[in-house]
């Protein structure tokens, strides 16, 4: 995400926050982990455990012959810097740089924030595991994102590449995600414990709530329809007054076609202000927490609550 464009809205703030204060050791990290296509597998280590120290003595002990296959993987896709012929070697002198480089990333662009982020993942587990007591764990596997659909026993995704992934009994772990964006990434060693790391819903103000600094502006109070055109906001005003509406209802609420519609969603969607899932056979849509923050603030100017 640090190398992206991506999530402007969310991430810019933290990007420029971040940048400012990166030391030289962290080109070690950026050149594993690409802003697309392949990370090396050892870079996230199956791991049951929430501490830093514990994840990095696991990856200081991956076996020499897992570093070379990683390597490679990663040079088949583009170029890699020199230095990764020595760890392709199992050379332990390069891979503690890369742990110390990891420590000191975690500590500039992670640990300030740390609160903030764990707050938002407890939020989605909770969500999760309240639907699975409710209504069932396939519910969770149908709601789960925008991009995943669950056509038991497959659980379709959608990805860059075309791929099948037998789990044989495995199980499958979900991992929420807070920098994960829009679709779905799973870890490439189909030897290891199958992973599916999905995006979480966050909100606007994340870096000024529960840690971190703090020169990102709250959303401000500006009328919704001059920030996003009439139509769309009566749109997402829509969605959020009614739960669960779909498409067509949509459009006979708004008073506008159904084609209308569906663009209108895809664009509120895209934007991370709109969640849709299927729901007995139909896509149906739902305010996201970045929705309900900008609709918030709109809505005190409205209701004469800001000055």
């Amino acid at each position: 995400m640090l190398q992206t464009r991506q999530g402007a809205v969310e991430f810019d703030g933290w990007r420029r926050q971040v940048r400012r204060q990166l030391r030289p050791s962290v080109s070690l990290l950026t050149a594993l982990a690409r802003p697309s296509g392949y990370s090396p597998d050892f870079l996230t280590p199956d791991c049951d455990s929430a501490d830093i120290e514990h994840g990095l003595d696991l990856m200081l002990a991956t076996p020499p012959h897992e570093l070379r296959t990683d390597i490679l993987k990663l040079a088949a896709q583009s170029p890699v810097p020199q230095w990764t012929s020595s760890l392709a070697d199992g050379d332990l002198g390069v891979l503690k740089d890369i742990v110390a480089a990891i420590r000191v990333y975690h500590s500039i662009a992670l640990r300030p924030y740390w609160a903030s982020i764990r707050t938002h993942i407890r939020a989605d587990r909770d969500r999760r595991a309240d639907l699975a007591t409710d209504r069932g764990f396939e519910t969770v596997l149908g709601t789960l994102h925008p991009g995943m659909r669950w056509r038991p026993p497959v659980l379709e995704v959608d990805y860059p590449v075309d791929q099948d992934l037998d789990l044989k009994g495995r199980g499958l772990v979900l991992v929420p995600s807070f920098f994960c964006w829009q679709k779905p990434i799973k870890t490439a060693d189909p030897a290891r414990t199958p992973v599916l790391v999905y995006p979480v819903d966050r909100t606007l103000d994340w870096m000024t709530t529960g840690g971190g600094d703090h020169s990102v502006a709250s959303p401000r109070p500006e009328s919704l329809t001059a920030l996003m055109g009439r139509t769309r906001a009566t749109v997402l005003k829509a969605i959020a007054d009614t739960p669960l509406l779909n498409t067509s209802t949509l459009a006979k609420t708004t008073g506008i076609s159904l084609s209308g519609a569906s663009q209108h969603v895809t664009v509120l969607r895209d934007a991370g202000l709109v969640v849709t899932h299927r729901h007995n056979g139909a896509a149906v849509h739902k305010l996201s927490s970045r929705g309900a923050v900008l609709l918030g603030a709109a809505r005190k100017v409205w209701t004469g609550e800001c000055p």
